[in-house]
C-alpha cells in the first residue's frame, strides 16, 4: 500500500497511466479505473494470502502425519516407521515448496515495486 501511494505521489501520471489502457472506449473509462484501482490494492494482499496459505497447509500436513506416527509407534511399529518415512519425504517437499514460495514472493514483490516506484 505504501509503495502504491508513494508512486502516485511522486509520479502521478506514470502511476495512474497503468489504470487505463490506451484506446479504451469512453463509456468504459470509469469502470476500468475502478476495477484497476481495486486490482492495484488487492495484489499485495493476495500475495500475502497465497504465501500464508501454502506455508500453513504444509505445516498442518506435517503436524498431522507426525501425530499419526507417534500414535502408531506403540501399536503398529512397522506402519509407524513407514509413516515416519513419508514424514521425512514430506518435510523435504515442504522445504522445496518454501524455496519456491520465497522465489515467487520476491519476484512478484519486485515487479510490484518496480511498477509503483
Amino acid at each position: 500500500l505504501a509503495t502504491v501511494l508513494i508512486g502516485i505521489r511522486n509520479q502521478p501520471t506514470h502511476a495512474l497511466g497503468h489504470l487505463l489502457p490506451e484506446g479504451t472506449p469512453g463509456p468504459l473509462i470509469p469502470v476500468l479505473i475502478i476495477i484497476e484501482t481495486i486490482s492495484l490494492f488487492i495484489r499485495p494482499l493476495a500475495l500475502g494470502v497465497r504465501l500464508t496459505a501454502n506455508l500453513t497447509a504444509g505445516h498442518l500436513l506435517i503436524q498431522l502425519i507426525a501425530t499419526a506416527a507417534f500414535v502408531l509407534l506403540p501399536l503398529i511399529p512397522i506402519v509407524a516407521i513407514l509413516t515416519s518415512t513419508v514424514l521425512v519425504l514430506l518435510t523435504l517437499l515442504e522445504v522445496a515448496v518454501a524455496i519456491i514460495q520465497a522465489y515467487v514472493f520476491v519476484l512478484l514483490l519486485s515487479l510490484y515495486l518496480q511498477e509503483n516506484v
